[in-house]
């Protein structure tokens, strides 16, 4: 999907203005492997309802306890879109969003798009129906309302993303080859609402895949 404001702030172009047509959905096939074929690399290989390369991660530190560099979201060209780095010390499973490949500066968090939030924390308690929740910029306050709400179980390719409001943003599901037939949890479908940015619903999914299905414990890197 093409931009509508290409040089709009990710805030402005989260949720764009759709004519009054009959717009379908963008689905993305998303492949849980990197597009470079080195051993020992993991990352994403996403492709578009026409199997075009739309997205790529290549990460060589899945094996580490913490990814100190980060994640960085590419497009199929390789241009780095988003930075996805883990919060230090937090009681929640957190990791923060930064333009292009802003977040190794020296001051990333005047370029934060975005923070999300395990619905776990450190001390056991969850949210049995949110899987996470995604504040853009980052919350202001420890009351502050989340932005969008995870529900399901990401683990399992079972779940919603919506807004603030409660609107449908994206869906996650398994792949499915035909009626009878379903994929195995490394390829999975996203299914992406008219009007919502692509790139960021994807950095929202890499990060799901960090935070969700594993034991939480705090990471002693950023």
């Amino acid at each position: 999907m093409s931009r509508i404001y290409p040089a709009a702030s990710f805030k402005e172009r989260v949720h764009y203005q759709v004519e009054d047509v009959q717009v379908p959905p963008s689905v993305l096939t998303v492949w849980k492997r990197s597009s470079m074929s080195f051993q020992g690399t993991d990352g994403f290989t996403v492709f578009d309802d026409r199997g075009i390369l739309t997205f790529r991660v290549d990460n060589y530190s899945r094996k580490n306890c913490c990814v100190r560099g980060g994640l960085v979201l590419m497009d199929g060209a390789g241009r780095a879109l988003l930075t996805l780095k883990p919060q230090m010390l937090s009681l929640q499973d957190q990791w923060n969003a930064y333009r292009g490949e802003e977040g190794f500066g020296k001051n990333p968090k005047s370029s934060r798009v975005f923070t999300m939030k395990s619905g776990s924390n450190l001390f056991g308690s969850r949210n049995k129906s949110e899987a996470a929740e995604v504040f853009m910029g980052g919350p202001t306050s420890s009351n502050s309302a989340p932005d969008f709400i995870v529900e399901g179980c990401f683990r399992r390719r079972n779940c919603k993303i919506r807004d603030c409001s409660g609107e449908l943003v994206a869906t996650v599901s398994r792949k499915r080859v035909n009626n009878s037939v379903l994929l195995e949890n490394d390829v999975f479908s996203l299914e992406v609402q008219p009007g919502f940015d692509l790139e960021l619903i994807m950095g929202f999914v890499i990060v799901l895949d960090r935070i969700c299905g594993k034991t939480f414990t705090p990471i002693l890197c950023s």
